[in-house]
């Protein structure tokens, strides 16, 4: 697994862990990260991933929903929305070629999913490329 593989690893652990504890918030983020990567890149990365997700989570969400047919991002499983966001930045937001922020996205649906997730996150972020 690359660096930036693990990052997005974490960060998605980190996304999850906010979405279902949001009292928590984002306080505690720098010592999550440092516990559990060991470079500064690759915390600089994760941190920018969970903190840009954050920060346009509303423009996410209402970019996603507007793919997902028949599903309201607030009831799909934790997991596939916080993947989904996390694809869905990047490919807004970062420099990450859009192919890759979707294999990415989809190789961590298959290790932290359900049987669907891989093609549910799959279907919804190629839609978003679709457009650009």
């Amino acid at each position: 697994m690359s660096r930036r593989s693990r990052a997005r690893e974490i960060a998605l652990q980190a996304l999850f862990q906010e979405d279902l504890n949001p009292q928590n918030s984002l306080e505690n983020l720098g010592a999550f990260l440092a516990l559990r990567l060991r470079d500064d890149e690759s915390r600089g990365f994760a941190k920018g991933l969970v903190l840009g997700v954050k920060r346009n989570q509303d423009e996410l969400d209402a970019l996603l929903q507007s793919k997902a047919e028949h599903w309201s991002v607030h009831r799909m499983p934790a997991t596939d929305r916080n993947l989904l966001r996390l694809g869905a930045y990047e490919i807004r937001y970062a420099d990450t070629p859009d192919r890759v922020a979707i294999n990415e996205a989809v190789e961590l649906a298959k290790r932290y999913g359900t049987a669907q997730s891989s093609q549910f996150v799959n279907g919804i972020l190629d839609k978003l490329i679709e457009r650009k």
